[in-house]
């Protein structure tokens, strides 16, 4: 059996209601514990710890003679169970003659010793008692309407005598004794400043604990926004004439609609193979980072997710300065998350839509983050941050590329290009592009190519030749102007 030493007692000092006053606390044993009289310590053997049972403080000069006898006997140290204010003659003589000194005001000394002597006997069940108690006030503290997690730490901590902790720790496992999580989410371990068998009987339970009431925190902070987060899905995927039917219900969800939103969207894609899907535990984890880093902010902000993908919406009132910029921020930060959550086999692509006023507009700034996130997917640009350009023609385009089937179809009709090689063929669209868009004038092209007439009139030669396609038709014409734009919005 382990010794109990005045190192011991000191550290369990706060769990038995001690106060060291004076005195070394050192590695000598405590033997025994008993109750006596400040007059009466002649009575005592060596290595005992006196626990004087006096109401009131003794004069000083007791306090010297008792501090004399307690050195000359060897006593293990003094307690005193009433209010304790120490002469400096008095402390002098604790430390000269080894006496340490401590107080436990308040605390009955019957039962006092009765703890003491359980620690000195030492054991399984000494441990499994204080084990049981710190398991008992932590339920307590759980239970509590006011319940929290620094409660149940203090709780739980004052009854072990050890000060306990939470390790940020996001690779803890559901089959971790010592984690704690945020329903899927892990937060940390709970870690102990010492370790002893009441620890390792109780910080299972406590940890246990902690999740729990770190689960009902959340679910309590973050359901309004859950709950508005729902609704948006609906708006999001809602036929448009439906729209301005969602502002009644987000008014009573306290979701203003009538202002001003933008929205950015995230996109997950596996490197190795585009139509897997995400790891399950990245959207838990997610969603808690994003909730919490936006909480404290003074913009309205939501998060939610359709399948894989996540939406964010911060919403402002109209007119409000940097309100894309703002989003970008808090955007690229999730997006930074969201890789190291999931991965090096994993790309996450941000797509920014503008700023859009009202229900329509929501609608209209996610279907441009949309739009840019997976057209810059579509274009092997993963990873990275789209933003949606403010003209109406690259809307449009974006919309056509974003569409696998438009893009194929575009794509065909340049198709017989793609044999001349990657450089000549992009340069060959760019040829053919400039020359439609200035209504097949060579001069006009060759001024913006940089090239002489006769040199444009060579390249569209040849492109017509491969193409085969009458571009003196109107539609035809416009079928290639617009598969040129797009092919080349692709290329970057």
């Amino acid at each position: 059996m382990a010794q109990y030493t005045l190192v011991d007692l000191r550290d369990d000092a706060d769990r038995l209601g001690l106060r060291l006053h004076a005195g070394p606390a050192d590695d000598r044993r405590v033997v025994r514990v008993d109750l006596a009289a400040i007059d009466r310590l002649d009575g005592l053997s060596e290595g005992t710890l006196a626990i004087l049972t006096e109401e009131e403080q003794p004069p000083p000069f007791r306090i010297d003679v008792a501090l004399r006898q307690a050195s000359a006997r060897g006593l293990a140290g003094l307690v005193f169970t009433a209010s304790l204010t120490l002469a400096e003659t008095a402390r002098v003589l604790a430390e000269r003659g080894g006496v340490p000194v401590f107080s436990a005001t308040g605390v009955p000394a019957a039962e006092l010793a009765k703890t003491i002597d359980r620690a000195i006997s030492g054991g399984a069940s000494e441990a499994m008692m204080r084990g049981a108690r710190a398991i008992e006030l932590a339920s307590a503290a759980a239970a509590s309407p006011e319940g929290s997690t620094e409660s149940i730490l203090s709780a739980a901590g004052g009854a072990l005598g050890v000060e306990l902790s939470i390790v940020a720790d996001p690779a803890a496992s559901w089959t971790d004794s010592d984690a704690v999580f945020i329903g899927e989410v892990p937060i940390g371990r709970l870690v102990a400043g010492s370790s002893d068998g009441a620890t390792a009987v109780a910080l299972p339970v406590i940890a246990s604990l902690l999740s729990r009431v770190a689960q009902r925190q959340s679910r309590d902070r973050y359901a309004p926004t859950q709950s508005r987060a729902d609704l948006l899905v609906e708006l999001v995927l809602a036929d448009p004439s439906r729209a301005e039917g969602f502002v009644a219900q987000a008014a009573r969800l306290g979701l203003p609609l009538a202002r001003s939103h933008v929205v950015a969207w995230l996109s997950p894609t596996r490197r190795a193979d585009p139509d897997a899907r995400a790891p399950r535990s990245v959207q838990p984890a997610l969603e808690l980072f994003a909730l919490q880093l936006v909480e404290a902010r003074d913009e309205m902000w939501h998060v939610a997710f359709l399948q894989d993908d996540l939406v964010l919406v911060c919403t402002e009132e109209h007119g409000a300065g940097d309100h894309q910029r703002r989003v970008r921020e808090i955007a690229t930060r999730i997006q930074q998350r969201a890789q190291e959550l999931a991965g090096a086999d994993w790309a996450y692509t941000l797509g920014l839509g503008t700023p859009q006023l009202g229900a329509l507009g929501l609608r209209q700034s996610a279907a441009e983050a949309r739009i840019a996130a997976e057209s810059a997917i579509a274009a092997g640009r993963l990873g990275g941050v789209e933003l949606t350009d403010v003209t109406g023609l690259r809307r449009v385009l974006l919309d056509v590329y974003a569409s696998p089937i438009s893009r194929e179809l575009l794509h065909d009709i340049l198709r017989p290009l793609d044999e001349l090689g990657a450089d000549r063929a992009r340069q060959s669209v760019r040829t053919l592009l400039v020359y439609l868009a200035h209504g097949g004038s060579l001069v006009h092209a060759g001024r913006e190519l940089m090239l002489h007439p006769n040199g444009v009139g060579y390249r569209m030669r040849r492109i017509r030749e491969l193409l085969g396609i009458d571009l003196d038709d109107p539609d035809a014409r416009f079928a290639v102007e617009l598969a040129c734009r797009v092919r080349l919005l692709g290329d970057g």
